[in-house]
C-alpha cells in the first residue's frame, strides 16, 4: 500500500470495522465460557499529552478482576504503535496488540503485550 493512501478512511467513533466485530464476537465467546467477565468496546480513554488521547478498542476484564486494554489491528500505522507505547508506560494496565491470523497460518488471534 502506498504512504498516505488508505481503502476505508476512519470510521466513526464508536463504530465498529469489520475485524473488530469479529474480535467483539471472540469475546462474547468468552464471556459466555466464564473465560472473561467483561469487556466494553471503546469504553476507556487516555489522556497520553496535551491535546493527545489513545482510546484503545476493547477494555476487558480477566477472570483475575485485571483489566486489560485490547487493540485490534489489521496492520499497524506509526502513530497507533507510539500512543499504545506510551499508553503502557504511562499507566499500570496490560496493553495488548490484536492480530488476526491468516487461515493459511491456523486462524485465530496473534497478541503483542506492550
Amino acid at each position: 500500500m502506498k504512504p498516505g493512501v488508505y481503502a476505508l478512511g476512519r470510521l466513526k467513533t464508536g463504530q465498529m470495522n469489520k475485524t473488530e466485530q469479529e474480535y467483539c464476537d471472540y469475546l462474547k465467546l468468552l464471556k459466555s465460557a466464564n473465560k472473561i467477565l467483561w469487556f466494553k468496546f471503546e469504553g476507556i480513554k487516555f489522556r497520553l499529552a496535551d491535546n493527545t488521547f489513545y482510546t484503545p478498542d476493547f477494555a476487558v476484564m480477566n477472570k483475575n478482576n485485571e483489566i486489560e486494554l485490547h487493540e485490534v489491528k489489521g496492520f499497524w500505522m506509526d502513530d497507533a504503535r507510539v500512543k499504545i507505547k506510551i499508553a503502557s508506560d504511562l499507566y499500570p494496565f496490560k496493553f495488548i496488540a490484536i492480530k488476526k491470523k491468516a487461515k493459511k497460518d491456523g486462524g485465530g488471534w496473534g497478541i503483542e503485550e506492550f
